[in-house]
């Protein structure tokens, strides 16, 4: 990665999440991997047979002078639905969980305004779930995962052309 400030987002699968922020004018980078469980270097595997702890996440390298932590925030809150319990749409499991890591106290009180304001909007009818914690250990998922819904739509085009 870059040298931005980094902001992790779990929101379901992490190929859609990732996807969300990657070509966002000041996103400098952008990973998928495991945060917030308390198995080493985790597998796909491991954490799909929800033996880690770990939840799928984006990892989003940004610079602040061009976007914001709020911006990201807003982005991350309009991709998912946060009343969801340890799922998004057919995906189930502590893995899918809504979650913020916050790198920086900052970060950590802006996350919480951010949820609160969310909260009394009565946007939803339903309490938000999402968590907001520290940020840990972060594991990178393997290269087959990083940027995973471009490179397949590069496949699909790919194939689409050999067929014209």
């Amino acid at each position: 990665m870059n040298n931005g400030e980094k902001a992790t987002f779990g929101a379901g699968c992490f190929w859609k999440t990732e996807d969300a922020f990657r070509r966002l004018p000041g996103v400098l980078a952008t990973s998928v991997g495991y945060m917030g469980g308390n198995f080493p270097n985790p597998s796909y595997l491991d954490v799909l047979s929800r033996i880690t702890g770990h939840a799928e996440v984006a990892q989003i390298e940004y610079n602040p002078q061009e976007i914001s932590y709020e911006a990201l925030l807003a982005v991350f809150w309009s991709i998912h639905d946060p009343t969801q319990l340890n799922r998004q749409g057919p995906d189930r499991g502590e893995q899918y969980r809504s979650i913020i890591f916050y790198h920086t106290p900052e970060q950590k009180l802006i996350a919480t305004a951010s949820k609160r304001q969310l909260q009394l909007s009565a946007k939803f009818q339903q309490d938000i779930v999402t968590l907001i914690e520290p940020a840990g250990d972060y594991y990178l998922a393997d290269q087959s995962h990083q940027q995973y819904l471009e490179k397949k739509q590069a496949r699909s085009v790919g194939d689409l052309q050999k067929k014209i």
